[in-house]
């Protein structure tokens, strides 16, 4: 591309990109506080719309995950005509035996909990009635506000911008492109499933290669600040949030460098979800004669122009809104009801946590045995570590605890679940190694900055 090719682009042009990057900017990523609690936009609008229905929220979410555990079956049965003419439906629900049976499993464990039927520990308000009534109902929310909303930071050129501006600190470091450090501040600053929306929205656009965004979705998908918070305050150490967080991003950071470079995602490959050998990002490739911010604007210019008109935004909008409801809340209510019945219900992560008595031993914290049923509970919830470490006398110890609980990253109970619920190439035996070695890498740098602490 030349110089009199860049010099084409008008005022007009150059708003395209402006105006909707600017309100993505806004609704996803500038944190304010309201009514005492740090939130953005898109967070509130969710919480004021769940607000507006009440009760009937819980309602809503069975509904959802019946219509599309049934409409599979249906597919699956007769393959009605339309289904099977509609690109967008048959993509929804033509799927495969195992992720049927999902459904029909998220379905069934959704009306047990509801209806209270059964034994308690399958519908109690911290099994069952967690995935329905907290997570689903407040994810029901978000999903629509997001996936309406997210073109306006994905389609209209902020992340050909800054990706053209950063890649040269992510690539080398993270081995990722330099746009995904907008997933990974949507995380940080809203909701960890709206950047594995993002991520997952970039990939099945070809922007992503399967490795890139399995790094992402894993390394990338932070805890919000919010939820830092509601972790200190359960651990009892809101007084230390500079030194929590900071040891935090510290831990995230090495782990992030790490885990990208080793297997299961040193191993996926750098195909694109569009087939291609190549991507569509060009944010990597600056041409002779242009600076990183000339040719970052003229990358996002050129997207604003080809994103189309309103018809096709609300479609694209409203399509990933059906998407998020039909495919994930069912693998959250599956996944994450399973994994907490056997959380709450059996001895079975006490035992997994078992070897790491030993580690926790060498690194001197206090109450090892006690800590290590927190150390791989968290795959099943993020809050569950902290719920049981609340109690240990050991500020240190506790100091750990909730540290690891935040970089683990991947909970069956919301990311974990909107990752298996995505395209991005990841099964549940792959995030449990990818959580097991974020723990890893996290709890001996926690342990270190601890020990200085305190």
């Amino acid at each position: 591309m030349n110089q009199v090719e860049r010099n084409k682009h008008t005022g007009k042009d150059y708003l395209k990109f402006i105006i909707p990057s600017i309100l993505g900017i806004v609704l996803f990523m500038i944190p304010f506080t309201y009514e005492g609690e740090m939130t953005i936009l898109v967070a509130l609008f969710a919480s004021f719309f769940s607000s507006a229905l009440g009760s009937l929220i819980p309602i809503l979410v069975l509904i959802l995950i019946t219509l599309s555990a049934l409409l599979t079956l249906i597919y699956r049965i007769s393959k009605p005509k339309f289904i099977e003419n509609s690109k967008f439906l048959k993509g929804l629900f033509d799927v495969s035996p195992f992720w049927l049976a999902t459904r029909i499993i998220g379905a069934i464990l959704a009306f047990i909990t509801m209806l209270e039927l059964g034994p308690e520990i399958v519908w109690s308000a911290d099994t069952g009635g967690l995935i329905l009534y907290d997570l689903l109902a407040g994810l029901v929310g978000i999903f629509l506000f997001a996936g309406l909303l997210l073109p306006l930071l994905t389609d209209f050129g902020l992340l050909e911008f800054v990706g053209t501006l950063l890649v040269k600190v992510m690539k080398p470091i993270f081995k990722i492109p330099g746009r995904a450090a907008i997933d990974c501040i949507a995380s940080w600053v809203g909701d960890g499933t709206i950047g594995v929306v993002i991520t997952d929205k970039q990939y099945q656009n070809g922007y992503y290669s399967e490795r890139e965004a399995a790094t992402i979705a894993t390394c990338f998908s932070a805890v919000s600040i919010t939820f830092t918070l509601v972790v200190l305050e359960q651990v009892g150490l809101v007084n230390m949030f500079p030194q929590f967080y900071l040891g935090v991003l510290i831990a995230g950071v090495v782990a992030a460098i790490i885990v990208s470079r080793i297997p299961p995602i040193s191993r996926k490959s750098d195909n694109y979800y569009t087939g291609t050998g190549t991507g569509k990002d060009q944010s990597d490739n600056v041409p002779e004669g242009y600076s990183l911010l000339g040719w970052g604007a003229n990358l996002a210019v050129k997207k604003a122009q080809e994103s189309g008109n309103i018809k096709s935004f609300i479609t694209n909008g409203v399509q990933t809104v059906i998407n998020m409801w039909m495919t994930v809340m069912p693998i959250i209510m599956c996944f994450g009801g399973i994994a907490l019945i056997i959380a709450e219900g059996t001895p079975f992560f006490k035992w997994l946590g078992t070897p790491f008595i030993p580690i926790l031993n060498l690194l001197r914290i206090p109450y090892a045995v006690e800590a290590s049923e927190t150390m791989l509970v968290g795959f099943t919830d993020m809050f569950l570590p902290s719920v049981i470490g609340a109690s240990i006398p050991s500020d240190l110890t506790r100091f750990v605890i909730g540290g690891v609980s935040i970089t683990q990253l991947i909970y069956l109970s919301e990311v974990g679940g909107v990752i298996l619920g995505s395209k991005i190439k990841l099964n549940i035996f792959e995030l449990f190694i990818i959580f097991l070695e974020r723990t890893l890498i996290t709890l001996p740098i926690l342990a270190i900055i601890g020990h200085i602490i305190f």
